[in-house]
């Protein structure tokens, strides 16, 4: 643990300018990135007595071994540098609004020839129309079954697309009236595409023409005694008001908004954002995140505006595809730059955007109601489990007690070994940092040398090579830059394995964490602490010891332990099983005359499995680079289950 006063700089030295700043640990990795009107008033605010600063402030600054900033010239420049920083170096102790993947969105293939619609996630295309975002996928597919009896537009892939047209069928939906079929020429290009304007016009919110026009249909129908058309057409706008309904006008002006608000308490806070499009609510997401100071309400404005919507539009790397960031933008509370935050939103958007607080009527019931969701959430999430922040910080401390570790090892790293009966051995190595999942920094490893020697020489053979690649990495950058030992010149960013953890656990008993920490011996590592976890009696095992170490059940320490071996087990089978799969793949071609191991893994790259392998025709086959009419015809009937002749004596 560091002492801030080994490295805080002199008062002087730090000017009074609006700046960017870094804090480093002592292997140079960026440990927090924050900004600042004037750099010299909030760097000395760090080093003011560790008592009285912020639990989380005060784990930073002891963490860290350095600091350095950047001075620029406007504050739209400090919040784009630190956005930038942020996302480059990826601090552990900055809050990030990161969702496991990007919310879903209905989307819109206007680029095709044949338009699309279906769920989505990821970043936006050029020439594809996006609706939502929505809370959940299942709201989407909700709303397409209630709008494609009267849009009976395409939602099948590319290839049931093309199947379909080649037999001449259309499939279940183009049967039951959900889709227009145009795979088997049942409407043209043209009038597909009216049919899919129309949707989109709908979802747009032109609804109030859309409803007078069917209504006129429908009495027209009734005139002339169609009564069939006219009970379809009744029907269709029951379909039309239902999802309708589903979608509620909260603002009757149509306004495009985002509204945000905040609970919190000293250590953590809960976020709820609704997205309002076209006067209604399309989606709702939310967050409870650790603070990493002492913040207020416009500190947690300023710092969730900055990365959501930095996110969000590197997501979008197209206008037409709509753009994600609203025309306004409803906050409970303005921050100290809300004026540089506008300029800065309006610069990702491409148009003014309008960040404010409402005062009165709609938009202030609406911000209510969000509050209201904030509150919830942030007391259902205090009673899960009370203070996620205070139980990892807990069970850090109670693994440096029980472990007799000079420090909390704010980084674990954990290996575990899959196999079956000795065959594809894999192995895998997740990272933990202050309790949490760090899965970028996680690796795999499949097994050569000690592969049919048992686990323990497996395991060794594991911690070999990652810890042989962190000294490698380590000597090189020190031979480039030797501030910055753990860091490639060329991208800026921590090399893959330049980091050591405090805490090495190997999945098994006294013999795997021996074998590790003998291993670690030999490299001449020594400031790393190894454990054996045994999954029977969840024991903890250290090097030579004859009897394990038992934490008690309920110790959060164990959990931690527990929840750290599960993750690296999980990933190692995942790993095994993606080995076993492809291996099991190119099997199914063995006996093929004149295939090698080559030419069989060509075709499964080529086609991408064996089932679609055996759906292709023996031109598409012939027509892989290496492949002759002969062998093409000799797969085919292998996949069959043909015999298959060699020569010309039809020997089999």
């Amino acid at each position: 643990m560091a002492d801030p006063t080994t490295y805080r700089p002199s008062p002087g030295s730090i000017p009074d300018a609006p700046g960017v700043y870094k804090f480093r640990d002592a292997t140079k990795r960026v440990v927090y990135v924050g900004k600042a009107k004037s750099l010299r008033s909030r760097l000395n605010s760090y080093f003011a007595d560790i008592t009285g600063l912020h639990p989380r402030t005060r784990q930073m600054v002891t963490t860290a071994a350095s600091v350095e900033w950047t001075v620029v010239t406007t504050e739209v420049e400090a919040l784009q540098l630190e956005y930038n920083w942020i996302k480059e170096f990826d601090p552990r102790f900055n809050v990030r609004y990161r969702d496991d993947k990007s919310y879903p969105v209905l989307a819109v293939t206007m680029n095709e020839e044949y338009p699309r619609l279906h769920v989505y996630r990821g970043p936006r295309k050029k020439g594809v129309r996006y609706f939502g975002p929505y809370a959940h996928a299942w709201a989407i597919r909700e709303t397409l079954d209630l709008l494609l009896r009267v849009f009976p537009a395409r939602t099948c892939s590319a290839g049931v697309f093309k199947r379909h047209g080649q037999i001449g069928r259309p499939c279940l939906l183009g049967y039951i009236g959900k889709c227009s079929a145009p795979c088997v020429g049942k409407v043209s290009a043209d009038e597909h595409r009216d049919i899919v304007e129309d949707f989109c016009d709908f979802l747009a919110g032109r609804t109030d023409a859309m409803i007078r026009r069917l209504e006129q249909e429908m009495a027209a129908a009734s005139e002339e005694l169609e009564f069939e058309r006219a009970a379809r057409l009744r029907d269709d706008l029951g379909a039309l008001r239902r999802a309708m309904e589903k979608q509620a006008v909260v603002l009757g002006d149509g306004t495009d908004a985002d509204v945000v608000a905040f609970a919190h308490d000293e250590l953590e806070a809960a976020v709820q954002v609704f997205h309002v499009r076209g006067g209604r609510v399309r989606g709702q997401r939310g967050w409870v995140i650790d603070k990493a100071e002492e913040m207020d309400v416009k500190d947690l404005v300023d710092h969730f505006l900055t990365q959501f919507y930095g996110e969000q539009a590197e997501r979008a790397d197209d206008p037409d595809g709509g753009s994600p960031v609203p025309r306004e933008v409803l906050v409970p509370e303005l921050p100290a730059d809300a004026e540089a935050l506008g300029e800065w939103l309006s610069g990702l958007r491409g148009s003014r955007v309008s960040l404010r607080v409402p005062q009165r009527g709609d938009k202030r019931a609406l911000a209510e109601t969000v509050t209201r969701n904030a509150g919830e959430a942030f007391t259902q999430h205090k009673l899960r489990r009370a203070g996620d922040l205070t139980a990892r910080s807990a069970a850090l401390a109670e693994l440096q007690d029980y472990l007799a570790l000079e420090t909390a090892p704010l980084r674990i790293e954990c290996v575990d070994i899959s196999h079956i009966q000795g065959s594809d051995v894999v192995a895998s190595l997740v990272v933990f940092e202050d309790g949490i999942p760090r899965k970028s920094e996680y690796r795999r490893f499949a097994l050569r040398e000690a592969a049919e020697e048992g686990d323990v020489a497996s395991i060794a053979e594991v911690v070999r090579r990652r810890f042989y690649r962190y000294l490698k990495e380590n000597a090189e950058g020190a031979a480039v830059d030797p501030d910055r030992p753990g860091i490639d010149p060329e991208t800026g960013k921590p090399r893959k394995f330049a980091y050591a953890p405090n805490l090495l656990v190997v999945d098994g008993a006294g013999p795997q964490a021996t074998a590790a920490a003998d291993v670690l011996s030999e490299l001449g590592i020594t400031d790393i602490a190894v454990v054996g976890l045994a999954k029977r009696l969840e024991e903890v095992w250290l090097p030579g010891d004859p009897d394990p170490v038992i934490l008690p059940r309920t110790s959060d320490a164990l959990y931690l332990l527990q929840r750290l071996r599960d993750e690296a087990h999980r990933f190692a089978i995942r790993y095994h099983r993606e080995k076993r799969s492809k291996r099991l793949q190119v099997s199914a071609l063995d006996g093929v005359p004149g295939l090698g191991q080559a030419r069989r893994t060509a075709l499964i790259k080529h086609f991408g499995s064996v089932k679609r392998l055996r759906e292709a025709r023996i031109e598409e086959i012939e027509a892989v680079p290496g492949f002759g009419r002969r062998t093409a015809e000799a797969v085919v009937a292998a996949l069959a289950g043909e015999p298959v002749t060699t020569g010309e004596s039809g020997t089999t």
